[in-house]
């Protein structure tokens, strides 16, 4: 069920949506259809998932509730998933993965809806790297945000070099 993201980096679309961990992973996975908030859009198409930063208190309340749903639906209907991930099973601060919206409801029979608005999601799929990412709240244009990888630090030169 899982589909890799084969297209070019510099094709990713340009926004993103950031969303907290574990949900982001069952997003880029194909198992959630929906993403719940509690505000509307008018946004369709392909979206980049980011998976927001690390919260311990958060993933720590949010970890049971997807583990039951994993087992009562994902695994239900795959039979493919663990369902004992921890928090250093996932990534965090990152651009994960991308799914189409293709529309927005306030009701629908997915086990995952539970908010006020309900982006009904298709296509997902998840990248093979992530991309580290500073997320922001709402759609958000990703490519500034990127954050480099650290360069390398340098090797100290002895004072010496090799007289000895």
């Amino acid at each position: 069920m899982t589909t890799i993201y084969t297209g070019e980096i510099s094709t990713l679309p340009i926004l993103a949506l950031s969303v907290r961990q574990p949900w982001a992973h069952a997003i880029v996975n194909g198992w959630k259809d929906i993403e719940n908030r509690k505000w509307n859009t008018s946004n369709r198409g392909l979206v980049c998932i980011h998976a927001s930063a690390f919260n311990r208190r958060k993933i720590d309340e949010d970890l049971d509730d997807y583990r039951e749903v994993v087992n009562d639906y994902v695994n239900t209907y795959c039979g493919e998933t663990p369902s004992t991930w921890t928090a250093e099973d996932l990534t965090f601060g990152a651009i994960i993965g991308v799914a189409r919206i293709v529309d927005v409801t306030m009701r629908h029979s997915s086990p995952w809806f539970f908010g006020k608005y309900g982006f009904v999601l298709a296509d997902q799929q998840i990248l093979a790297e992530p991309i580290p990412v500073k997320g922001a709240l709402g759609f958000f244009d990703w490519r500034p945000r990127k954050i480099d990888a650290p360069e390398p630090a340098a090797q100290p030169v002895s004072a010496q070099g090799s007289l000895f």
